[in-house]
């Protein structure tokens, strides 16, 4: 399966991210020859999507939902092409009429942050964009040019799925990491990272390279779980939080704004506090494991079971 880079070249030249841009073909190929093991079973996934599948109707701006002609027999051979990109965690998804119950209800966290950022014209940087569900929810918000990142090849894949039905579209997943990208690329409007800062062992150099991405005057929309208490107040996990055994730091909000102030971020602002419930995180039939029903003290919702405070997720909004 091949993938043409040239169209977000085109699209970032003139502009201060050009020169990574033209490096970006090379970049890919390289990162593709490593590929994966299960890499070609999704792409075969994504190219037995039905290639007659137009869609005519895109609803990006209050759900996710495309919709055009398709047979009861195309319809069938869609969900089986999907199926086979399972789990599917970010989401939902309204393809056709075939509904991708995902694990999260993203639409849920992006109601509650689209209020307070203004993406019009904007271009923007999505890390750790998973697959990419929030992209195509910020071109509906009016943004211009859009780039995702994240190294997990199913998420790539399962952006792909949707670039299918939506290939002159201004969005661009990348397979690569955050520390991947050039140093000092300044050239982003806006950054977003939601669901990464806990997973970072050094935070503040996760938000020293994210403010690297911004130009200045940049805005930084960070989302992450965070604990209640004052500024001093930092939750390390001695093991696992939640089952997830990659959380390393859960600040309380204002020990978050001190770590934007001391990375150098101005005009910081906690936009949201909201307590995770397990109708917004759970296992569907599009994600057969374990998920936060399962995650939580069976006695007490308020404690993970661990006996660590339940997750808890704010976002702050803040300017380079």
């Amino acid at each position: 399966m091949t993938y043409d880079w040239n169209p977000l070249v085109q699209q970032l030249s003139g502009t201060p991210l050009a020169q990574w841009a033209a490096s970006l073909p090379e970049q890919m190929a390289l990162r593709l020859a490593k590929g994966h093991g299960d890499l070609e079973r999704w792409q075969a996934a994504v190219q037995a999507i039905p290639a007659g599948l137009t869609a005519e109707q895109i609803e990006l701006r209050d759900s996710l939902n495309l919709n055009g002609p398709c047979t009861p027999e195309q319809q069938a051979e869609l969900e089986r092409a999907l199926r086979g990109l399972i789990p599917w965690r970010k989401g939902p998804f309204h393809l056709f009429d075939v509904h991708i119950d995902t694990e999260w209800r993203s639409d849920w966290k992006w109601e509650r942050v689209t209020p307070h950022i203004n993406l019009k014209g904007k271009r923007v940087l999505d890390v750790g964009c998973g697959n990419g569900y929030y992209l195509w929810r910020m071109l509906g918000a009016g943004a211009r040019t859009l780039v995702g990142i994240d190294p997990n090849w199913l998420f790539f894949c399962q952006f792909n799925a949707l670039k299918r039905f939506m290939p002159e579209a201004p969005v661009w997943h990348l397979p690569i990491a955050l520390e991947d990208l050039p140093p000092k690329l300044e050239g982003f409007d806006t950054v977003f990272s939601m669901g990464v800062l806990y997973h970072r062992r050094s935070p503040i150099d996760h938000l020293l390279e994210l403010k690297d991405c911004l130009k200045p005057g940049g805005e930084l929309v960070l989302e992450t779980l965070v604990v209640e208490g004052g500024p001093q107040t930092v939750l390390v996990p001695e093991d696992r939080y939640a089952q997830m055994r990659n959380v390393w730091f859960l600040p309380s909000v204002p020990a978050l704004e001190c770590w934007l102030r001391r990375a150098g971020f101005t005009h910081i602002h906690c936009v949201d506090i909201n307590r995770t419930t397990v109708e917004e995180q759970r296992s569907t039939d599009w994600m057969r494991f374990q998920s936060l029903p399962e995650f939580l003290d069976p006695n007490n919702p308020l404690k993970t079971v661990e006996g660590l405070p339940a997750p808890l997720r704010a976002t702050l909004v803040a300017r380079k």
